[in-house]
Formats: structure tokens, C-alpha cells, sequence
């Protein structure tokens, strides 16, 4: 598979044949906001494994980082970054802005939602 001009290849380590690190750029997006979350003092690692561990048991979602997604939801509604109320309302502008977009183009949201 070709990854399209706008799209970055997958990360991967140990060569071109290693298996990828991430199978989408959203995927990178998590990983990255965890740790600038991290490093901000929002959580410590042990409260990240935590979350993390008990969204993977709960089976959320298809992939790790379904998993990695639903645990970080978890926290910022927990520290009252968010609420529930604004990431749903998030959900549903990323799911119009997706629709709404031609496929290999980035997705962007026009009207973005308050946070909390």
C-alpha cells in the first residue's frame, strides 16, 4: 500500500521490513498527546497504566490504541479537562467533517466544539 502525499508513511524501526509502530497518523496523535499530558503533570505513568490496563480489559475498541484512546478520554473527564457532554460533541463534528471530506484529504474540523 502507498500512503498518499498528504498522508505520512507509518513509523517504523528497525528498517523498511519492521511492522509499523503506528498503522495511522491518529494513532501517532494519541501517543503524543499522552506524553505531552504526561509531561504537563496531568497524570503519572503508574495512573496511566492504570487507565490504560483497565480499558484494555474492557476490550475498547479494535486496536491498542482504541484502548490508548478510551483511557485518555477517561482521565481528561476525570481531571475536569473535559466532559463526557464535549467529547461526544467532538465525536459527532469529527464524524461530519470525515464525511464530508474526499478521501486521501486531511479531515478537518470547521467548527470546533467547546472543550467543557
Amino acid at each position: 500500500m502507498n500512503p498518499s502525499a498528504d498522508m505520512p508513511a507509518p513509523v517504523c524501526l528497525d528498517g523498511p521490513d519492521a511492522a509499523p509502530v503506528f498503522s495511522a497518523p491518529w494513532e501517532a496523535q494519541v501517543f503524543a498527546m499522552v506524553v505531552a499530558l504526561h509531561s504537563s503533570g496531568l497524570f503519572t505513568w503508574p495512573e496511566w497504566a492504570s487507565r490504560l490496563g483497565a480499558a484494555a480489559k474492557r476490550g475498547d475498541g479494535t486496536t491498542d490504541y482504541d484502548a490508548w484512546l478510551a483511557a485518555l478520554e477517561g482521565l481528561l473527564v476525570e481531571r475536569a479537562v473535559t466532559t463526557p457532554t464535549a467529547l461526544a460533541s467532538w465525536q459527532r463534528a469529527w464524524d461530519e467533517a470525515a464525511r464530508a471530506t474526499p478521501h486521501g484529504k486531511p479531515i478537518l474540523v470547521k467548527k470546533a466544539p467547546a472543550l467543557g
